[in-house]
């Protein structure tokens, strides 16, 4: 039986948790530490950390880079994988491992190295994207491949959604193939670099909307950006997020978001867009229409 241990931090990891538990013996789950969430303020444990207690799995929560290397010397297993876990591991820890660390990757590898594949790929209008299980070296996301899986992207599915149906099928792609992985009967290869494109961490600018630019970009960016940190527009002085929207054929004057049968529509030089849901500044989400009946109706100028 393979002992593994498991680094993970986020719900998409869990999953693949799950997955391990399968294949072989999880003598570790390693995960960040709790972090403050909300007014209170209070240490909140991520979502591997909740769903190792349930499954009466050990967990261990190193803080540094030091204290993740003590651990992975002491715990002698064959493997280690690792999804989504939140921390560069040096190259003296990824040589601890007798088979290393397999690192389940949400895009198929060479494309989209780095912390943010999935928004990426949406942004970019990728047609398909995919899970990649690579062994980790030195490099960003430049290991070796043994293992991939492709999916189309759905036309209006989001990243958060997105990146659940990866991460299934991640699970899924990890419980064939660790055994022949780890037993030898599995070998990596290569990636190709010259293929190879980089995805680094979303920042809050980007999630701006263009109200003078393409319209797709903008349907693509208010996808790639939920649910996190959201879309974003200034409205009249405020900023307001656009969680959900749609193409329409109800013309709307550039640059401005006019109601339209009780709908907000925003014109973009090619085209409208209907905002379906959205978030206020200091407000809960609410429906578009919603927000369009708070104003009477009024039009808005997008700053």
């Amino acid at each position: 039986m393979i002992r593994a241990a498991f680094l993970g931090t986020p719900a998409a990891a869990v999953p693949t948790l799950a997955a391990l538990t399968s294949v072989g013996v999880v003598t570790h789950v390693i995960t960040r530490p709790d972090r403050p969430r909300g007014r209170s303020g209070r240490p909140v444990p991520p979502p591997v950390k909740v769903a190792a207690h349930e499954w009466g799995l050990p967990v261990v929560q190193p803080a540094t880079k030091a204290e993740l290397h003590r651990v992975i010397s002491d715990a002698h297993v064959d493997v280690a994988v690792v999804v989504a876990f939140g921390m560069l591991l040096p190259s003296e820890t990824l040589a601890i491992v007798k088979r290393g660390f397999v690192n389940v990757h949400f895009s198929l590898l060479p494309r989209w190295r780095g912390a943010a594949p999935v928004e990426r790929a949406i942004m970019e209008g990728d047609e398909y994207t995919g899970v990649s299980l690579m062994v980790l070296n030195e490099g960003l996301d430049t290991g070796p491949v043994f293992a991939a899986a492709e999916t189309p992207i759905g036309d209006y599915e989001s990243a958060g959604e997105l990146t659940a149906r990866l991460a299934s099928i991640g699970a899924e792609l990890l419980a064939s193939h660790l055994g022949p992985y780890v037993s030898g009967a599995l070998a990596a290869a290569p990636q190709l670099e010259a293929s190879a494109c980089l995805a680094p961490k979303l920042t809050p600018d980007e999630a701006r909307l263009d109200v003078s630019g393409s319209m797709d970009i903008a349907l693509r960016a208010v996808r790639a950006f939920q649910p996190r940190p959201g879309a974003w527009l200034m409205i009249d002085g405020e900023r307001a997020k656009v969680l959900e929207a749609v193409a329409t054929d109800q013309p709307s004057t550039v640059g401005r978001i006019e109601g339209a049968g009780g709908r907000p529509i925003i014109g973009f030089p090619d085209g409208s867009v209907e905002i379906l849901t959205m978030q206020p500044a200091g407000k809960a989400p609410m429906s578009g229409t919603a927000w369009l009946n708070g104003r009477r109706g009024r039009s808005a100028v997008v700053e």
